[in-house]
């Protein structure tokens, strides 16, 4: 073969070679252009290899070949370390199990997919976890950190990866298997370790001078654990190599023991630099992590999250967080008092609640998506991220650096693991503008030499990458660079895997994706306010950091349901939002919106909303979504579904005319002739039971009821069509609640939709004329102090959120209004002084906050009102899996099942018949009905039956 044949060859051949998801799919090049980084650099084909023995079998393919092949696991890398021209390997498909733990041993050997969260769930039971712990890990698999020498905050305590690797089962870019270290069959001779122990032995004094100085320096190839003292490690060598050495099969890697107890010192300074010089005095009290940040990152997190985010901080602007572990609580006090006697701080804090402390590392943690926008709106980028200088030295370094910055004119928000002098920021070079990438490159070269001035190393635990490599002369010599490449040369001697990294680099500003992107401001759906009414802007908010590959539904998050079900990275927010980049850049062609790749990663998106609050540089999927639908349906037919569940608010307004029309749909649905038709015309699942229309809806019941003054004034119900034709009770036990609460309640003169069923499906222009009516209707209601509660979380949402998003001028400006007026019933509970809640002590059960609710209003109020009142409640993550039309939708199901099956379901049978179950959403109610078959229960409802007068 040779470097010109077209892709189906070497797709032939890899197949030929008994290769497993063999894909060079516009889809998949799509998913696999980028990672984490400022690049992208599309492959020729990607791999999702079953076995490990399959490996060897790509490599030789791309040998054979000359094709590069690049390895991956999250695609976390923010270097631009899992990007390559040739083939992609994805292990974190398949590639991902334990194979052995040694509780005694206090070891685990595994295969390179594996992620670490993963990891310590098999190894908790045995009290072990892996030590270090990077930001990522709920999604970061031990191959990557292996290739990157990741290290984490805990690092002072655990070290970095390569201090935790003890054998690697590898084969080299020459094809030979290789066991070295603690794994089976290793071994200490052969022709290639021998090359290679002749080069270290050639080079002692080089190596020992300019390689491993201290403990981050992570940049080139470490080539101090090959020295005769070190025991020429070859493993350890390895680590940190970013895949141009040789590629992972397993790993045996050091399990740690969980401490039995941990204190969080806070340390408070009068700048970030003035916290900077306190660490060389706070390291030998052996903190387990230093940590330091300033009010701007604070900041950051209090806009976009909220206040109730950030926990209280001593006085100061520059914090440092130190974490001590050990087994006796009270020596773990007595060393805080060390560390703020010796740290010279403002003022201090010790957190022992780690529910708290929690908080508080969650800050630091999503640090890296949370500045991925200045305060100005500008996308803050990766390109010189993680720095390392010896820790004695960062005060300094800081201070240089933010003049450097300044100097540029570019804002960026220095963070990171001070106590071992690494400093993470991400800094808003000006890519749109004409010379702004001579800047971007400026800029890396004169901040490369000012951490070399300080002793310090390009990179600290993210590798060298694209984004770095060309950067290594500024702290190599030329010798100790050529020695890199001669050790290259003799595990890979014909550059096929990860070529550009490390050694003859790839330059810093080739194939950056900021440069190749275009505005897209014009004849779109939704006014995108946050993003200059740019589509572009709005899809670009992904760095790629890949927090929507892990579960995050443990602590409440719902990101991302259909990548949880399906492990596929098309359908993680990722995933769409990397082609709908390339959608909007034109290289799906010249209407992307119509290709095949969209649709298929769009398919399984539940517009469930999660990654609108849980994804940290706020992708929105459910309102691209709804663009892409209305960009890809305009003036051409729709999805039957579209019109039967799209519309659904219009048939039930129809149906609801006349009591003999509701028995009669009802009749319809139940009859097993029809209901297979009306089911293949509505584009639903045949499995699915079709919700019976009330008898009486709620408007007409509220016609007839007369609400009595009250004494805190007046509300205005929010009837979506959902409450009214098919939950009234949950409106009369709404408007029980509010009486007694002390409102007159009052509904518009007539019905109105807020929209949220044309949204979904992407009849933008519908959903426009719906909104414009429910905010007209609303409007006088506002104004004269009303305001309106709503009853249904998704139309809540819409009302809040995107309704201003569809509308324009006059209508907008309305909207804000509206949405400034608009509570759950929880919040407008928790505004009203004078009320008190019905006791609920003994309730008990679960609850299922929809995804809208949990994403754009927020579920804090309802939690706090229950247990105020009393009630045992445990929150829920993840979606129910319904999703409104998503899981009726033929085609569906069995994700929509899944997603059921990973949190909901589990619960509510582990809660008992007597628990209750809160569901306010209706689609949650459904899902609960069919799958579970129990009756979910509103708030509304809970609290009604409890009220006095029952």
């Amino acid at each position: 073969m040779t470097d010109h044949r077209e892709h189906g060859e070497l797709v032939e051949a890899l197949r030929a070679a008994g290769v497993s998801g063999v894909d060079d799919s516009a889809l998949a090049r799509s998913l696999y252009s980028s990672d984490a980084s400022l690049y992208r650099v599309p492959p020729r084909v990607v791999v999702t290899p079953r076995e490990a023995d399959e490996l060897p079998a790509v490599l030789a393919v791309c040998r054979d070949a000359g094709v590069p092949l690049t390895m991956r696991g999250a695609g976390t890398s923010i270097a631009g370390n899992a990007v390559g021209p040739g083939v992609v390997a994805d292990v974190s498909r398949h590639l991902n199990r334990v194979l052995e733990i040694d509780p005694e041993a206090g070891t685990a050997l595994v295969e390179p997919g594996i992620v670490q969260e993963r990891l310590h769930r098999r190894a908790a039971e045995h009290g072990l976890r892996f030590g270090p712990d990077p930001s990522t890990r709920t999604r970061a698999t031990l191959g990557g950190m292996i290739g990157n020498n990741a290290c984490g905050s805990r690092a002072l305590g655990y070290g970095r990866t390569s201090d935790n690797v003890l054998g690697l089962d590898v084969v080299t870019g020459s094809g030979e298997r290789l066991r070295v270290g603690d794994v089976p069959g290793a071994r200490t001779g052969g022709v290639l370790l021998e090359r290679l122990r002749g080069l270290v032995g050639d080079n002692l004094a080089l190596v020992r001078t300019e390689f491993g100085r201290f403990g981050r320096q992570v940049s080139g190839y470490s080539l101090e654990h090959l020295l005769p003292e070190k025991g020429f490690d070859v493993a350890r060598a390895l680590v940190g190599s970013e895949g141009t050495l040789a590629l992972t099969l397993a790993a045996r890697v050091r399990m740690v023991r969980e401490p039995a107890h941990r204190a969080l010192v806070v340390l408070g300074y009068g700048s970030m630099a003035e916290a900077a010089d306190a660490v060389p005095a706070i390291l030998p009290h052996g903190p387990v992590a230093c940590e330091g940040l300033d009010s701007r990152i604070v900041n950051v997190v209090r806009e976009r999250r909220g206040a109730g985010a950030v926990p209280p901080l001593p006085s100061g602007s520059g914090w440092l967080l130190v974490e001590l572990a050990g087994s006796e609580p009270g020596a773990l006090r007595s060393a805080a008092r060390g560390v703020v006697a010796a740290s010279g701080c403002a003022d201090s804090a010790l957190v022992e609640d780690m529910a708290l402390a929690d908080a508080l590392w969650r800050i630091r943690e999503d640090g890296s998506g949370l500045v991925a926008r200045t305060p100005g709106g500008e996308q803050a980028h990766a390109g010189w991220e993680d720095a390392a200088v010896p820790p004695e030295r960062l005060g300094a370094y800081l201070r240089e650096f933010e003049t450097l910055l300044a100097g540029y004119d570019l804002f960026g928000v220095p963070y990171g693991h001070f106590g071992d002098g690494c400093i993470h920021v991400r800094i808003d070079f000006p890519f749109g503008r004409t010379g702004g990438t001579r800047v971007f490159r400026d800029f890396l070269n004169d901040a490369a030499a000012l951490a070399a001035r300080h002793g310090g190393t390009m990179s600290g635990e993210h590798g060298d990458g694209r984004a770095r490599s060309e950067l290594l002369p500024h702290m190599y010599s030329p010798e100790a660079l050529a020695l890199c490449s001669a050790v290259k040369d003799v595990f890979d001697p014909d550059d096929v895997l990860n070529p550009g990294i490390v050694v003859r680099p790839a330059a810093v500003d080739a194939d950056l994706r900021a440069v190749q992107t275009v505005p897209l401001n014009r004849g779109l759906g939704l006014a995108y306010r946050d993003d200059r009414g740019d589509l572009s802007r709005a899809v670009h908010r992904c760095t790629g950091v890949g927090k929507c590959r892990a579960d995050n539904t443990g602590p409440g998050g719902v990101m991302c349901p259909s990548y949880l079900a399906t492990r596929e990275e098309k359908d993680s927010t990722r995933g769409r939002a990397r082609v709908l980049q390339e959608v909007v850049s034109g290289r799906l062609g010249p209407d992307g919106w119509r290709s095949k790749a969209l649709h298929d990663v769009l398919d399984l998106c539940l517009a469930c909303k999660g990654c609108a609050s849980d994804c940290p540089t706020g992708v929105d999927m459910a309102s691209y979504k709804a663009e892409a639908l209305h960009q890809r349906y305009r003036g051409r037919i729709r999805p039957r579904s579209h019109y039967a569940l799209g519309r659904l608010p219009r048939w039930t307004r129809l149906a609801a005319r006349a009591p003999a029309a509701i028995r009669a749909v009802n009749a319809a649905m139940r009859s097993r002739a029809l209901k297979p038709l009306l089911a293949w015309g509505a584009g639903i699942d045949r499995r699915r039971t079709l919700p019976a229309l009330a008898p009486v809806t709620f408007r007409r019941w509220f016609a007839s009821h007369r609400s009595p003054e009250g004494r805190n004034g007046d509300v205005v119900l929010f009837v979506d069509s959902f409450t009214d034709a098919f939950s009234p009770e949950v409106g009369r036990a709404t408007v029980r609640v509010l009486e007694h609460a002390g409102y007159r309640v009052t509904v518009t003169e007539r019905p109105v939709c807020c929209g949220i069923t044309w949204i979904s499906t992407g009849q933008l222009d519908g959903a426009r004329a719906q909104a414009r009516r429910a905010v007209r209707a609303l409007l006088p209601h506002v104004r004269r102090g009303a305001r309106v509660v709503g009853m249904e979380p998704s139309c809540t949402g819409v009302l809040r959120s995107d309704a201003e998003e569809l509308l324009r001028g006059v209508d907008a400006a309305a909207a804000r209004e509206v949405a400034a007026a608009t509570r759950t019933l929880a919040e407008l509970l928790a505004e009203t002084p004078d009320w008190t809640p019905p006791d609920l002590s003994g309730v008990t059960g679960v609850a299922q906050p929809h995804c809208h609710h949990h994403a754009v209003m927020g579920w804090a109020k309802d939690a706090e009102l229950l247990r105020k009142a009393g009630a045992g409640v445990e929150r829920l993550g993840d979606c129910c899996g319904l999703a409104g039309n998503f899981g009726v939708e033929k085609g569906h199901h069995e994700v929509s099942v899944a997603v059921a099956e990973h949190r909901l379901l589990p619960a509510v049978r582990a809660a008992g018949e007597d628990a209750v179950v809160l569901a306010d959403g209706f689609s949650c109610r459904t899902q609960l009905r069919e799958l579970a078959h129990r009756d979910g229960e509103h708030l509304a409802q809970l609290l009604a039956r409890r009220l006095p007068g029952r």
